[in-house]
């Protein structure tokens, strides 16, 4: 038996199957997660249908004060639930405790956002609206890097906007979600929020189902590609955000003392585990070498080691498979010549730590530049020319994010508006906030999260014509 169960229709749901959730740090069995059955997916979408109505109908103001109670529950539980984080995921404390903040930060200015109706045309005869409707069943399938704030960025819109959920989390990271839907369950009608976790094999089964209408999907791009197939079925929505390989491009005017701290820092934040991180650092001839020494310096004083002990910096990669990508490609930079400033080498013991790792002297066309690590490894590349720079950043089947430092903020501007991304910043890396849409183009995605934007990706546009008279 599980400690964990899954919430369907507002009730605990306890399951025959359960599946093991390792520690990353020990690479130890954690806890067991319920392994959710076809049989208990349907009664999930079921129970998210029947509920679909009242909820639809349910005033807007009672729907917002749903998600202000969830966060108000999930900072009450703020330690529980960074606890089991740190666990299961390998991120630090601190780190665990600030995503559960942000979680019901987000929950709340979730709340405060509503999708306006839109006037597009009146007279003394008739007036023309546009309105959003909810779509009904959504089904969420979340990634294992930041498993509760990556929920959130679907549960919050799809419920505010009037839609119920079937939300599964990733079968790496699952427990902090179930218990998150524990927590919160009674805090919505039943059937609004149905939490079920298991394997790949429920997640196509949510892909597929009939009863659902819309899939909202954070993960790798082969399964997004998967998702858009099996979705076609009954022409379900898709929201995709499937990564990136982000560039930033440091030109030769900044002051490297003041721009290593912030590229460092979106370069490696969960052990470059973040789908917007700087992936590609583009360094101008002219500061090539400081920038080079600024960073090893930066990385020579990062701690690396359980999230759960005191003072460290960054945890394991979250699980092997992704630590086996990022020692691959750590030998095939070795290979091409790459000159390692820091780390390059899997840390020994049990656990899947890598330390922080910088490469210099590589270039496009090799694995360490062209694939995205998802890890604590970072490519340094040489270049000289404004165009040619963009050309290369741009080569890329990716479009999530990227950014140009510096001091000519006019010049930087230029050259982050032909970036052929999602999310373009200067002097700055994923700068996010829940009031502004985030997604990529190209092999990054479709559509956004987040903002008008994103909330308005929950709903289908309605025109309604009036006649007066």
């Amino acid at each position: 038996m599980s400690d964990y169960t899954l919430s369907i229709g507002g009730q605990a749901v306890t399951t025959a199957a359960t599946f093991d959730v390792l520690d990353p740090a020990t690479e130890a069995v954690y806890a067991q997660a319920p392994d959710a059955s076809k049989r208990d997916l349907d009664a999930a979408v079921q129970a998210a249908n029947q509920a679909f109505p009242a909820w639809r109908d349910t005033p807007h103001a009672d729907r917002r004060a749903a998600l202000l109670a969830m966060a108000d529950r999930t900072e009450a539980h703020l330690a529980e639930l960074a606890d089991i984080l740190t666990h299961e995921q390998g991120k630090s404390l601190p780190n665990a405790q600030m995503e559960v903040a942000i979680t019901a930060a987000w929950l709340r200015a979730t709340a405060a956002t509503e999708l306006p109706v839109e006037v597009l045309s009146e007279d003394e005869h008739k007036r023309v609206e546009l309105r959003h409707r909810p779509l009904g069943v959504v089904g969420a399938i979340t990634p294992w890097n930041f498993p509760l704030v990556l929920s959130i960025w679907k549960v919050g819109p799809a419920l505010v906007t009037g839609n119920t959920m079937v939300l599964k989390p990733s079968p790496y990271t699952p427990l902090t979600v179930l218990k998150w839907g524990e927590l919160v369950r009674e805090l919505v009608p039943p059937g609004v929020l149905n939490v079920v976790s298991g394997g790949d094999e429920l997640g196509r089964w949510i892909t597929e189902h009939p009863g659902i209408r819309k899939i909202s999907f954070t993960g790798s791009g082969p399964t997004g590609k998967k998702i858009m197939a099996s979705a076609s079925g009954n022409l379900k929505r898709i929201t995709l955000e499937l990564g990136g390989n982000d560039a930033a491009i440091v030109r030769g005017d900044v002051d490297v003392a003041q721009v290593v701290e912030p590229i460092f820092a979106m370069a490696f934040q969960n052990s470059g585990q973040v789908c917007g991180a700087i992936k590609r650092l583009y360094v101008h001839d002219d500061v090539y070498e400081p920038m080079c020494q600024a960073l090893a310096a930066k990385a020579a004083k990062a701690k690396v080691g359980p999230g759960t002990e005191p003072g460290v910096d960054y945890g394991p990669v979250q699980n092997r498979m992704q630590f086996e990508k990022v020692c691959e490609l750590a030998k095939s930079a070795r290979a091409d010549g790459g000159r390692f400033l820091a780390g390059g080498e899997p840390l020994p013991g049990p656990g899947y730590f890598f330390p922080i790792t910088l490469v210099a002297d590589v270039t496009d066309g090799q694995r360490i530049v062209d694939e995205e690590p998802f890890g604590p490894i970072l490519p340094i590349i040489r270049f000289s020319d404004d165009e040619d720079v963009l050309r290369r950043a741009n080569d890329s089947e990716f479009g999530l994010g990227g950014s140009v430092w510096s001091a000519d903020v006019e010049r930087a501007t230029e050259m982050a508006a032909r970036l052929e991304v999602g999310s373009a910043w200067v002097n700055q890396h994923f700068d996010l906030s829940p009031m502004v849409p985030f997604g990529g183009v190209k092999e990054s995605g479709m559509g956004c999260e987040n903002g008008l934007h994103g909330m308005a990706e929950f709903t289908t546009r309605q025109v309604l014509n009036v006649r007066k008279g």
